[in-house]
């Protein structure tokens, strides 16, 4: 009786992890860039019961000998889902999306008074003037983005500025055009090992221990390419439909597993009840 109150527990936890993936999915169905989070079971490990030795017993059965009892099932894997969301046109200059599913922007952040890079596929930008004569290009969070030299700073007093497809920025003064700086897109060949940092941003996870060095996960986009789609946003890639199909099932899985404690915990009762 135990061996089934265990195993219901066992994948009721596991099935919590689950539902926090969709409701997190389902949180960030707005959120630009966002890339959803795919779960995956596998089962835990199986006990081999083999039948009574008395053939006599076993005359006439039809089922195989022996019998495989489960143990319950967990969580295997968390997969993160890169293909390319919607994209929105938004007619604003500083509106961005990048085009091919595996390049992201770096951005600067601090971290515990360190600065460090961190990669993110939000392309809605601003202007966040410096103090000193200049705007810095930054995401919606105001981490500054990354240009080929550093962080991207315009003199300011432009009339206007945009962004062209290869990631080239150029900004407008009397009616001439001229160019600022480059955005640094960087191509990720292994996005699957990006580390989700929070806030809608990823990060190299430890490469030594991985045995990997940074040129094995990051190198630079092609700039002769067409790398960005200007005045647009990537939306995020989350199928409301499907998480809400998958939070519908889920949930009954949960409720199942929890009535087989009852029912566990009723029998156990009576058991008692019948001893006394």
């Amino acid at each position: 009786m135990s061996r089934m109150m265990i195993q219901a527990a066992v994948t009721m936890n596991q099935l919590q992890n689950k539902l926090d993936t969709i409701g997190n999915n389902l949180a960030n169905s707005q959120t630009t860039g966002y890339k959803s989070r795919q779960t995956e079971f596998s089962s835990l490990l199986f006990q081999q019961i083999n039948n009574m030795t008395d053939r006599a017993n076993a005359e006439g059965r039809l089922t195989p000998d022996g019998i495989r009892v489960g143990s319950g099932a967990k969580l295997g894997s968390i997969q993160r889902n890169f293909a390319i969301g919607s994209i929105k046109q938004t007619d604003r200059s500083l509106d961005t999306v990048l085009l091919k599913e595996n390049h992201f922007y770096p951005v600067q952040v601090e971290v515990s008074g360190n600065i460090e890079t961190r990669y993110t596929r939000d392309g809605a930008l601003y202007l966040h003037p410096t103090g000193t004569g200049h705007v810095r290009l930054v995401t919606s969070d105001g981490h500054p983005i990354m240009g080929l030299a550093g962080p991207i700073d315009i003199e300011e007093g432009f009339d206007d500025i945009s962004i062209r497809s290869n990631g080239a920025i150029y900004v407008t003064r009397n009616g001439v055009d001229q160019f600022v700086d480059q955005l640094a897109i960087v191509e990720v060949i292994r996005p699957r090992v990006l580390e989700a940092a929070g806030d809608n941003l990823f990060r190299l996870p430890d490469l030594e221990a991985l045995g990997y060095n940074e040129l094995d996960i990051l190198q630079m986009a092609d700039d002769t390419a067409e790398l960005v789609q200007s005045q647009a946003l990537e939306q995020s890639n989350v199928n409301l439909a499907e998480e809400m199909t998958h939070l519908i099932t889920t949930q009954r899985s949960y409720q199942m597993n929890a009535r087989t404690i009852t029912m566990g915990d009723q029998m156990m009762g009576l058991i008692n009840q019948i001893r006394s």
